[in-house]
């Protein structure tokens, strides 16, 4: 049985017609437009370096996970698809545009490089995706979006989905999509089967806090605020005896999908990221999602939670606040349409025991790694407000995602 984007979207893009959709993470779009990318363009003729297809996706991953998905599609059209992102050699990628890749997943900046290299052109892309478009607007990759579809032919089918219809995404869809259908699935809600907790704690005992909820069976991705903050807390939870992977930018591409993959395969059930994992991975059975720095914003809040709770299983989300935090997460939770289930915890609470379930190990004692609050933070790096909500320290100073 289809999603219910894919049931809204197929038969207009099957038809040709523009699609405007809203959709969040996790709804099902990416076969919504894989199906219809790959039916349309079957029995064409792609020239080197010209593809025909052209989907734009924010993050390293989502760009590895749709051609995951794309790919077993086009080769039974007798198609070909290839990733294009930064943080690899271009090479590879150079040598599958001039091997007449059909359909091109890529991230802005790279495929401009290879654009502005003469390795690619766009000249002949019948259908283009814009996949997470309120995504691309929070990296700051509208305006070399708005370049890339400039490049591609007016008369082409464009396929728009974004978690939020509004603000620039607005204006990006009014200038390319003409008289698109527009199709909704609620995205401003997080799912109904997931449980929500709201933990308050003090900033000596919020690693350890982390580390008791992440000591059962579950498979666990806590998210922190900066690249530094996941290293940071990643070797914190090794040291607890929690085994953990990290996943953000300061990471190569290699380290990033062996990590993923250790994850995603059960190898480690513990993964430490920033937002890059909020929309850029697919796994399944995330058993519970910890805010260890709580978002700043209640989109992310969303986003995040709803890596777990997927494909009709149950989730758990937890929310590590100190006291200092709770007005601005409390606006968040309402923002989010969220009623947590509120508690004050220490390390040996009841309530962390019952979120984690039954230990798979003894979680050795966590000494002298506290979290650093914001305002610590921010005098410690000199970065004042740019450190409002908190994260964990680690060395190095503000990190990238």
């Amino acid at each position: 049985m289809p999603f219910a984007v894919q049931a809204a979207t197929l038969p207009d893009a099957l038809a040709g017609v523009d699609i405007l959709g809203r959709a969040q993470t996790g709804s099902g779009k990416t076969l919504g437009f894989c199906i219809p990318l790959v039916t349309r363009l079957a029995g064409g003729y792609t020239m080197a370096c010209r593809p025909r297809g052209l989907v734009l996706v924010p993050t390293r991953e989502l760009a590895t996970q749709v051609q995951a998905v794309l790919s077993p599609l086009a080769h039974a059209m007798g198609l070909s698809v290839a990733a294009i992102f930064g943080g690899t050699p271009q090479s590879p990628q150079v040598a599958a545009l001039r091997n007449r890749a059909d359909i091109v997943v890529a991230c802005p900046g790279r495929l401009a490089d290879l654009i502005g290299q003469d390795h690619c052109h766009l000249g002949d892309v019948e259908v283009t995706v814009i996949d997470e478009a309120d995504h691309m607007a929070d990296l700051g990759f509208l305006p070399a979006v708005r370049r890339l579809l400039e490049d591609t032919p007016p008369e082409g089918q464009r396929l728009l989905f974004s978690a939020t219809l509004d603000g620039a995404v607005d204006v990006l869809a009014r200038r390319f999509l003409s008289r698109p259908a527009r199709h909704s699935v609620d995205a401003a809600s997080p799912p109904a089967q997931i449980v929500h907790h709201l933990l308050t704690v003090t900033s000596a005992e919020r690693v350890e806090v982390v580390a008791a909820l992440a000591s059962g069976d579950n498979r666990v991705l806590i998210f922190t605020r900066t690249k530094h903050g996941a290293q940071k807390l990643a070797r914190q939870l090794n040291m607890a005896g929690a085994p953990a992977a990290e996943l953000h930018g300061n990471l190569a591409q290699g380290a990033r999908s062996r990590n993923l993959a250790a994850f995603g395969s059960g190898e480690v059930r513990v993964l430490v990221a920033t937002d890059i994992a909020a929309r850029g991975i697919h796994v399944d059975g995330i058993d519970l999602v910890i805010h260890a720095d709580p978002p700043t914003e209640h989109k992310a809040y969303v986003h995040r939670s709803g890596r777990t709770a997927r494909n009709g299983a149950d989730g758990v989300v937890v929310t590590v606040q100190t006291a200092a935090q709770a007005a601005e997460v409390r606006i968040l939770m309402r923002k989010a349409g969220v009623t947590p289930q509120a508690a004050t915890a220490s390390p040996g609470s009841a309530v962390l025991r019952s979120i984690a379930g039954p230990p798979v190990r003894r979680i050795a004692p966590v000494t002298k790694l506290a979290w650093a609050p914001a305002a610590e933070s921010a005098r410690a790096t000199g970065h004042g407000a740019a450190a409002a909500s908190g994260s964990f320290r680690g060395r190095g100073g503000r990190g990238r995602r």
